[in-house]
């Protein structure tokens, strides 16, 4: 069958060659950067199958105009850049690629807790400049790990890998989660389910590791950021616009908090006014699956799904189910 796909950024050649074994045409994105929403509308016109980012706007006014879409593979978990209900009613299947980056995002805020508590970034930076004199006593103190308190948002996938990993470090695990109980983590860790204001008062680190939604838009605000210890750090690799940005700042202008590991922003690649001068602040450009052996995956699983639909087959990773019709 005809396959006539477009490939919204340059990505691991892995998908990329799997497709170019059974289709007609494979088209690339050629620019270092995502496309214009009126570029995105005219490469989509006249395409079976797109394969986007979490970056393009996938709404209903571009869906409508592609006439001829019969799935729309998002090079990420989260999908909320496309409109579901939108694609569902046109009988077009959303896929998106869960499981396979649970690992390298886990370990991404780890780094970030790393990095902003032991202030890795601080001293990488005054021993770039010339700045280090020698070892002094009261040089660049962080906050220790082992003992503490992890506090957890979010306890899916991810978040349960973010727990996991604190084992080495002896630390007391809390969770929220918007389903049922985590019984890995309780049986494992012996992790505490909790409302939020008590994992926020009680945690020396929280980690946001929740779907993004309306529900969850400014989860963490002024008034969640005072309950936390002014000890505490704040990790974010789940959703920029979890965090009210403006007030974020706020605090780690004031000292509110200990400090804070970004790796996803709230109107991201922009940052709210004041976010880049602070110095207790880690700041990643949204590297939580960036392995070589994750975005491989992640491209591949992209390609099959693709190819699964294309062929009146069930792809592995619907996000709508009820779009998918076997013909």
């Amino acid at each position: 069958m005809s396959l006539n796909v477009y490939v919204t950024r340059k990505i691991p050649d892995d998908g990329i060659s799997r497709l170019r074994t059974i289709c007609d045409t494979v088209e690339v994105n050629p620019h270092d950067r995502s496309l214009t929403y009126e570029e995105l509308i005219v490469q989509t016109k006249g395409r079976s199958a797109l394969l986007t980012m979490l970056s393009d706007k996938i709404d209903a006014n571009l869906i409508q105009e592609a006439r001829e879409l019969r799935i729309i593979a998002n090079y990420a978990v989260g999908y909320d850049n496309i409109d579901i209900d939108a694609a569902t009613a046109k009988g077009i299947v959303v896929t998106n690629t869960p499981g396979v980056l649970t690992n390298s995002t886990a370990d991404m805020a780890w780094a970030l807790l790393f990095s902003a508590a032991r202030k890795i970034v601080n001293g990488d930076t005054l021993t770039r400049t010339g700045m280090f004199r020698g070892w002094e006593p009261m040089l660049l103190l962080g906050g220790d790990l082992t003992g503490k308190t992890l506090g957890i948002i979010g306890a899916g996938r991810i978040g349960t890998a973010v727990a996991l990993r604190s084992r080495g470090w002896d630390m007391k695990v809390l969770y929220t989660t918007q389903t049922s109980r985590n019984s890995i983590l309780e049986e494992t860790l012996h992790a505490k389910r909790v409302d939020l204001d008590t994992l926020l008062t009680e945690s020396d680190f929280v980690s946001l590791n929740t779907r993004f939604s309306e529900e969850t838009r400014h989860l963490i605000g002024a008034s969640e950021l005072s309950k936390m210890k002014p000890t505490a750090y704040l990790v974010n690799t789940a959703r920029g616009a979890v965090i009210d940005e403006t007030a974020l700042v706020e605090a780690l202008q004031n000292r509110q908090i200990a400090g804070a590991g970004l790796d996803v922003y709230e109107e991201e690649p922009i940052l709210k006014p004041g976010l880049a001068e602070l110095d207790n602040v880690v700041l990643a450009p949204h590297l939580g699956s960036a392995t070589i052996e994750t975005r491989a995956k992640m491209s591949l699983m992209a390609a099959e799904d693709i190819i699964a639909v294309i062929n009146n087959q069930r792809p592995k990773n619907p996000v709508n189910p009820e779009a998918i019709t076997l013909r």
